[in-house]
């Protein structure tokens, strides 16, 4: 069974930055994704670590977001940095790439201008 917990939202000024954290257990195989939903908009793809480590960031927070995973714990990570006004939503963890999909409860980020 997987579980999924997200921490580390927060309101912060804009240019400032967040670490979120998503506390996993029995994610091995699978896609580990970090989204977003802003009011009346539709859940984004933030970022992912594919099965083989790799990760892939949306085109509006690479070079600002990093996704990383604890080396000795099954904690994952998303570092925001010059954080913009547009970054506000809910963000949510995921595990995906198997069948069934999880999704933890989401986490609010509120950034002011």
């Amino acid at each position: 069974q997987v579980q999924l917990v997200e921490s580390g939202g927060a309101s912060v000024q804009a240019g400032g930055s967040l670490r979120l954290s998503c506390a996993a257990s029995g994610t091995s195989g699978y896609c580990l994704r970090w989204s977003r939903q802003a009011p009346g908009r539709r859940r984004e793809a933030v970022a992912t670590i594919d099965t083989d480590g790799s990760a892939m960031y949306s085109d509006s927070v690479r070079g600002r977001f990093t996704i990383f995973k604890d080396g000795t714990r099954e904690v994952f990570y998303l570092q925001m940095n010059n954080l913009k006004p547009e970054d506000s939503g809910m963000y949510y963890c995921a595990a995906l790439c198997r069948a069934p999909n999880y999704w933890g409860q989401g986490t609010q980020v509120t950034v002011s201008s």
